[in-house]
């Protein structure tokens, strides 16, 4: 066959005869070296075609490299290249600090068919590994195939076993989730399984940008929380459970203005690097996965709801010199006061008389309306998948009314607390809470759910309940020249041992905020320190309620943390334009 006739359909373009032409010269040349008996020349042409062919190639793949390169778009963000299986990004602070990483670690393995001296190996590992359990070590060491020993080992361990020399023993590197701080904020971070899935905290709320940042988008997850703050509220927060020895103790620092969670501690506590090894009990995370009856806090939003629809003024005045039924419930006070008590009066000494002669003002309807705006019915609006949903009235009837006032016969989460507590201090808007650092001077716009007037006067009302020597259940929380305020809160659990409120068994708790003073739009944040059946001592008097055990630790927790959030102290202090007289109860409500 003809090379003329190779064009395809009989079709010749001229690309097509140029090929054709150079291919019908190399063959005749071929074809001349033969017939002149030069078979070097032979050679030669084959080689430079060789040769020829292979530059093409070169020059093929470099002009597609280059496209590739200038023109494609590849790495320009369309997607992500997925990291290895398990592979995560790092986690940090809001200012950059690690709190999570992938470290290169190693597993070690042995074959014995490689080993010289199998009691010299056994002994040598033996001493090197005393965390391996000795049947796993004779097992591996004297049986018949390559066998896993141990794994998580770091590189400096890894180095240790090497450095022994020993034949027959060797090592695969493995990712292994890390840690860093340990035990610090260990519930807001979470951990992973041994597959690099997430399972609590941030890591499981987070798991799918989290892993995208192992393949290169995004970069490093960036978390709320600062760990000034955070170190600050644990240090504290155990210091009062070490004190008051509770069954659990929980802490949160929010930002009002953003919801941001600046901090968030629950104790027990547990190292997230060795999770596994936690009891359920430390791994839960009580701010979010746990709810209780919070007691005189809530007296806050009744005093918010009783404002705001107009029920009440400050100067409106309750009648509590003798207990107050309502529904089936016959109220009384911890520390009566036996006195008419202005509106003012009846938050900064507790009174659950003159809170529920409030709340029946407000009616059933309205105050449910309130709670619900209020996010106090749903679980708290926030990342961490572990928020817990409340434990609310049936029917909002007066028994309900009376109950839900002060803080009985509703359950709420820490983080729904702190969620709610939010709008009162923040101009009456409600936000979601976030685990995730808002961009510098963003402020979501929330939900209005009370008047900024409400708002304000309600940061009048706490910070009066906070200055000493003035009466108020909340001194003990007061820091010079920081503007503090707040609410003590004292719920009793209800035992079904004896179908009622156990007086010896008490969540205690003081939500607080900083600075008071300023507008609306002042920087302001909120903190919370409660204790699960705290313990009085000697030096409370035998006293276990909110003002004695969790108002002290909630001042110490904001005189450490206000430098780091840029509040400065004052001289001057916000003060409430009434004198509310001196009683010096203080019962610590």
């Amino acid at each position: 066959m003809s090379l003329s006739n190779l064009g395809p359909g009989g079709f010749q373009p001229a690309i097509w005869r140029w090929i054709i032409e150079r291919v019908w010269r190399l063959e005749h040349a071929f074809e001349r070296s033969r017939a002149a008996a030069r078979p070097e020349d032979d050679t030669r042409i084959r080689i430079f075609l060789v040769m020829g062919f292979f530059s093409l190639c070169f020059v093929g793949v470099a002009l597609g490299a280059g496209w590739a390169a200038l023109f494609s778009d590849a790495g320009k963000g369309g997607g992500y290249a997925q990291g290895a299986d398990g592979a995560r990004g790092d986690v940090i602070d809001r200012n950059g600090k690690l709190l999570a990483v992938d470290l290169a670690h190693y597993a070690l393995y042995v074959d014995p068919k490689e080993i010289w001296d199998l009691k010299e190996t056994r002994r040598a590992l033996g001493k090197a590994l005393p965390q391996v359990p000795a049947k796993r070590l004779d097992k591996a060491i004297f049986g018949e195939h390559r066998a896993f020993v141990l794994g998580g080992l770091t590189p400096d361990e890894k180095d240790a076993i090497f450095n022994l020399g020993l034949p027959g023993i060797s090592f695969e590197e493995q990712e292994r989730r890390m840690y860093p701080l340990g035990p610090t904020a260990a519930h807001l971070i979470g951990f992973v399984d041994s597959g690099g899935k997430g399972l609590a905290g941030a890591e499981r709320a987070l798991d799918d940008p989290i892993r995208k940042a192992a393949g290169g988008e995004g970069g490093p997850t960036q978390l709320s929380i600062d760990v000034r703050v955070q170190a600050a509220l644990e240090d504290e927060l155990r210091q009062a459970c070490e004190e008051f020895t509770p069954k659990g103790g929980v802490g949160v620092v929010t930002n009002v203005h953003t919801g941001e969670i600046l901090g968030l501690a629950s104790w027990p506590d547990y190292d997230a690097n060795k999770a596994g090894e936690a009891t359920d009990d430390q791994r839960l995370n009580r701010a979010a996965a746990a709810v209780y009856e919070m007691g005189s806090t809530f007296k806050s939003f009744t005093v918010a709801i009783g404002l705001d629809t107009g029920v009440a003024t400050p100067a409106s005045t309750f009648d509590a010199r003798q207990p107050f039924k309502l529904g089936y419930r016959t109220i009384t006070d911890f520390h009566a006061a036996k006195a008419i008590l202005t509106l003012v009066e009846v938050f900064k000494h507790s009174s659950n008389i003159g809170t529920a002669m409030l709340a029946e003002k407000i009616g059933g309807d309205r105050l449910s309306h309130y709670f619900t705006a209020l996010g106090l019915t749903k679980p708290a609006k926030v990342e961490l998948l572990e928020s817990a949903r409340p434990l609310t009235p049936r029917k909002w009837d007066q028994d309900a009314v009376a109950s839900t006032s002060f803080g009985h016969g509703m359950n709420v989460s820490p983080l729904a607390l702190a969620q709610a507590m939010g709008a009162l201090l923040n101009g009456g808007e409600l936000l979601p809470l976030t685990i995730k650092k808002m961009p510098p001077g963003v402020r979501p716009e929330g939900k209005r759910v009370l008047s900024e007037s409400t708002s304000a006067e309600m940061l009048k009302i706490m910070r009066a309940n906070v200055i000493p020597g003035e009466g108020g259940s909340g001194g003990r929380a007061d820091v010079p020249g920081l503007s503090v305020g707040g609410k003590t809160g004292t719920g009793e659990k209800y035992d079904p041992a004896i179908r009622g409120y156990n007086h010896q068994r008490q969540v205690s708790s003081f939500a607080s905020t900083f600075p008071t003073d300023g507008g609306p739009e002042a920087d302001r944040y909120f903190v919370l320190i409660l204790l699960d059946e705290p313990h009085g001592t000697a030096k409370t008097s035998g006293f276990s309620t909110g003002g004695f055990v969790a108002a002290p630790a909630a001042g110490r927790v904001i005189e450490r943390i206000a430098p780091f959030l840029g509040v400065r102290r004052k001289t001057e202090l916000v003060t409430l334009a009434s004198s509310p007289k001196k009683t010096g109860a203080e019962a610590g409500l």
